[in-house]
């Protein structure tokens, strides 16, 4: 497991996946450890993935300040593994939490960037935070489903602040809610550093007029993947983030929720390998 240092001296770890060109992955969560992107549905048989964890999360130190857990700090261990990887420019795919740290990466640092994924990426750093009622259109679309009637009420309840954080509803952040689902958001709970998550989009996180002025101005290709019935980002609101990027293309994979290469591995690594290539 390779390690390199941080700015402030904190040993951060990624994990590397496959051979050839190097992609950068940055997890989201906020601040889940790497592991739970696998192997991405199977694009290290394209590109060799380098799976950050974030400082606190995974095999990477806690640091001494706890507030360089802030999104907008992050940057600065996203450009230290640049440097240690020794590339000039690099390639980079991020998930859910993890796309607004890509996008304020991009905008800090436009010229060391090649090309950038967002998938299911929440788009905080744009002002654009996902609303119950995009969370709650995208549930409905799951009436059918055999969990639907026990979840539906616990995850209305969640959203409005009438009820507690219910597993009962995970499935609503899944396409397909399966054996490999279930072991995937089980280990949810381990993998993600909570009291790290709560400062990552804290005051001060993200400027949102700034951050679109700088994406405004920037030249690289960006694909913005949205799933189907995924409520944080619905494809609607993928779509407007989508709009910040003067060369986005923006594509919504059929059937996919949160983690799209869990519900559809062969179509999502298709989709994001030929955008890399």
């Amino acid at each position: 497991m390779p390690i390199f240092s941080a700015t402030d001296g904190t040993r951060l770890a990624f994990h590397l996946r496959g051979a050839g060109e190097p992609l950068v992955v940055l997890p989201g969560g906020p601040m889940r450890a790497s592991a739970y992107l696998g192997d991405l549905g199977g694009l290290d048989a394209h590109r060799q993935l380098v799976l950050l964890d974030l400082r606190g999360t995974g095999e990477s130190e806690k640091p001494a300040d706890p507030g360089t857990y802030r999104c907008d700090r992050l940057v600065d261990d996203v450009e230290a593994l640049r440097c240690h990887l020794g590339l000039e420019r690099m390639d980079v795919l991020a998930h859910s939490a993890g796309g607004s740290l890509a996008m304020l990466y991009a905008a800090r640092h436009p010229e060391r960037l090649g090309r950038l994924a967002l998938v299911t990426a929440t788009p905080w750093a744009l002002g654009l935070p996902a609303t119950a009622e995009d969370r709650l259109a995208a549930a409905r679309l799951r009436a059918s489903e055999p969990w639907f009637p026990d979840a539906f009420p616990a995850f209305e309840a969640w959203l409005d602040g009438t009820g507690d954080f219910d597993p009962v509803f995970l499935p609503f952040f899944h396409g397909r809610w399966d054996d490999t689902a279930r072991a995937h958001a089980e280990r949810e709970e381990t993998e993600t550093n909570d009291d790290a998550a709560d400062i990552y989009g804290g005051d001060g996180a993200y400027e949102p007029a700034a951050t679109r002025r700088a994406l405004a101005r920037l030249t690289t290709p960006v694909l913005v993947l949205a799933g189907e019935v995924d409520g944080g980002p619905s494809p609607a609101l993928a779509r407007r983030a989508a709009d910040a990027f003067p060369a986005a293309e923006f594509a919504v994979q059929p059937g996919a929720g949160h983690y799209p290469w869990l519900d559809d591995p062969r179509g999502f690594t298709r989709r994001v390998a030929a955008f890399f290539s």
